[in-house]
C-alpha cells in the first residue's frame, strides 16, 4: 500500500439490543474523523452503544489496514471496545 493509493474512511457503527444481543444496525461515513466522533456522540442518545472508527483503504487493490478506534459510547461488542 503506498501514501499515493491510500485514503483514510471515517466510519460510525451503532449498535441496537435485540434479545439481549447487541447488533450492529446500519453503518454510517463520515468526511473526518472530528465529524465521525461528533455523529457517534450524537446517535449514542438513540443507540444502545455506537463506535466511530478510521480505516485506511488502498484505493488501487482494496485492501484495507486495521480500522483505528475513534470513539465509542455504551454498550459495545467487546472486539469494538479496544
Amino acid at each position: 500500500m503506498t501514501t499515493e493509493t491510500a485514503s483514510e474512511k471515517y466510519i460510525i457503527i451503532p449498535y441496537r439490543k435485540n434479545q439481549q444481543k447487541l447488533v450492529a444496525a446500519e453503518m454510517r461515513p463520515a468526511q473526518s474523523a472530528v465529524s465521525a466522533e461528533r455523529i457517534a456522540a450524537a446517535m449514542a442518545e438513540r443507540f444502545a452503544g455506537v463506535v466511530a472508527y478510521a480505516v485506511t483503504i488502498d484505493e488501487e487493490s482494496g485492501d484495507m489496514m486495521e480500522p483505528r478506534l475513534l470513539a465509542s459510547f455504551g454498550e459495545v461488542p467487546v472486539e469494538q471496545e479496544d
